[in-house]
């Protein structure tokens, strides 16, 4: 049995503002970037789960990570509507 790994973008709607991240369990990640656990990302909560990819090893999810950590505003908006976002395995 293998370990799932997944690319994740949370948004912040009250600061406009998206993270993306890499992490084995995205719903746990949620939690510690809304507990101001994370540098990056906890001045600007609350933060909403909207879109996670399934990869299937890290090496991967790394790499779609720094792919995804360059898409503009519009890229990432188009991401949430694909197929692929499997966010809903998450709410």
């Amino acid at each position: 049995m293998t370990d799932s790994h997944y690319v994740y973008t949370i948004y912040s709607e009250q600061h406009d503002k998206y993270y993306r991240g890499y992490s084995m369990n995205p719903t746990q990640r949620l939690i510690q970037h809304n507990e101001g656990k994370s540098p990056y990302t906890s001045n600007y909560c609350p933060w909403n789960l909207i879109y996670v990819e399934e990869l299937n090893d890290k090496s991967s999810a790394l790499k779609r990570e720094k792919v995804l950590k360059k898409y503009s505003k519009l890229q990432i908006i188009d991401l949430i509507n694909l197929p692929k976002n499997c966010v809903l395995k998450f709410h």
